[in-house]
């Protein structure tokens, strides 16, 4: 399916796409898969706080590029639906924990009372540790319709992209770069390449493995998720200075209390966006050589740099 990798081929003209409808249709599809994944039981404590920040609503970003990626490469997104619930499972586990004190200690999140305010530090710590390792049961006993090789292939890109050689490896050392100046561009490209862009990566690959995608259609999947990843931290880091927590639905300025180098504080705001901009159209460029199945992949980058929550 893939046609070209290079960067300077022209892509085909497609047709518009309305993208608002389609996050719509897949944001409820992955929520009533998210309800149904996660069902209250004892000790319910445990479980409400699971479910309080699991569906807690969000962009479900993750698990629409799993399962967008799915359907690029010709794949039914049922196969994929279990891995999609994963990814906002191992999401949500890194929004519990990096609300913690220890971690970023925010108040809100998604517009409400962020976990550990509402049920403490200790419930808030196993809740996350719950959906850490219940998406890799998920994924491993609900995924139907993909050979045992690839959905193995998938639980090992999860560990990685969460652990030392993602996002906790980016987390470590964007907590030891705090109230440091002297941070370097290359620092803060390793951080976020592995805090955010890491996970955005294997939502992108994970969808497109499940379905039996090559390896050169993989290594262009790749190259798309690095680039939305990196420019998806870019406008971050402009919306924590930018917008008001109304509309971020979390506190804003966090970043200049905790003294963290960004990508603004580096470039400014101004360059900041331009460098966001240059890397979703190097994103959308390397898909230029899939057909009418990457519309949803193109909005999404677009919508990424757009956005404004």
């Amino acid at each position: 399916m893939v046609q070209t990798n290079s960067l300077d081929s022209k892509p085909t003209p497609i047709n518009p796409f309305d993208l608002k409808a389609y996050l719509a249709e897949r944001r409820a599809q992955v929520e009533a898969a998210l309800d149904q994944a996660l069902a209250l039981r004892y000790p319910e404590t445990l479980y409400e706080a699971m479910r309080y920040s699991l569906l807690a609503g969000g962009k479900r970003l993750r698990p629409i590029l799993c399962l967008a990626s799915c359907e690029l490469v010709g794949g039914s997104p049922g196969v994929a639906i279990p891995t999609a619930c994963a990814l906002e499972m191992i999401h949500t586990m890194s929004l519990i924990h990096d609300d913690l004190p220890a971690m970023d200690n925010d108040d809100y999140r998604r517009g409400r009372l962020t976990n550990h305010k509402v049920y403490g530090e200790g419930v808030s710590i196993l809740a996350g540790d719950a959906l850490l390792t219940y998406a890799f049961e998920h994924v491993a006993t609900q995924t139907q319709g993909a050979t045992p090789e690839r959905v193995l292939r998938v639980i090992a890109g999860l560990g990685k992209a969460v652990g030392g050689e993602g996002l906790v490896g980016g987390q470590i050392v964007d907590l030891a770069s705090e109230g440091n100046p002297d941070v370097t561009l290359e620092t803060l490209n390793y951080i976020h390449n592995h805090k955010t862009a890491a996970l955005l990566e294997i939502s992108v690959t994970s969808g497109a493995i499940l379905a039996g995608a090559s390896e050169a259609e993989l290594d262009t999947l790749r190259q798309y998720a690095q680039r939305i990843g990196l420019a998806f931290q870019i406008v971050d880091d402009i919306l924590d200075i930018t917008s008001t927590p109304e509309t971020l639905g979390k506190s804003v300025g966090k970043d200049i209390t905790a003294q963290k180098v960004t990508y603004p504080s580096l470039w400014g705001l101004e360059e900041s966006r331009c460098q966001a901009e240059q890397l979703i159209e190097a994103a959308k460029a390397s898909l230029a050589g899939f057909g009418e199945l990457r519309r949803p992949l193109l909005a999404i980058a677009d919508y990424i740099v757009a956005r404004t929550y």
